[in-house]
């Protein structure tokens, strides 16, 4: 029996070894490259359609099993630490641990007392050329949730 961790290396190691880029098996899944990289990754559940054009674009043909795991609810949060030791990921809380108090105060300006979904949410990762050094560009837009009060 597979782990949903161990197909997402074998995933993974396809991808490496086909040379395709996530936005292509997006393409083919019919999503952006972002949420189709997250459900690859373990983080959102597939339809059996949608797993099954993965696997073509992986050149996989996923079994019974393969797909059952990829149509499963996940259980999200994948970190193995509390504070990620992945330099990048480790930047990306560093800029939430800086910034997540004015993100949080201007949000709340803004919009008053709530949150930002992370259900109702969209991310886009692009490319951003600059003279001093190409930027990571990340947009994230979630839908606002006020508090209710009883």
């Amino acid at each position: 029996m597979i782990t949903r961790a161990e197909l997402t290396e074998k995933i993974v190691a396809h991808k490496i070894m086909r040379g395709v880029k996530w936005s292509d098996i997006a393409a083919a899944v019919g999503h952006s490259k972002e949420w189709t990289t997250a459900a690859l990754m373990g983080q959102i559940s597939l339809t059996r359609d949608q797993a099954v054009a993965a696997g073509h674009a992986l050149g996989l043909n996923f079994s019974e099993e393969e797909l059952a795991l990829l149509m499963t609810v996940p259980y999200r949060g994948s970190l193995p630490t509390a504070v990620p030791t992945d330099p990048l990921i480790y930047r990306l809380y560093e800029v939430v641990s800086v910034y997540g108090t004015t993100m949080k105060a201007l949000i709340e300006e803004e919009f008053g007392d709530g949150i930002m979904s992370a259900i109702d949410f969209t991310m886009d990762i692009s490319r951003e050329a600059n003279p001093a050094g190409d930027r990571v560009k990340i947009e994230m837009t979630g839908k606002f949730l006020p508090y209710k009060t009883f």
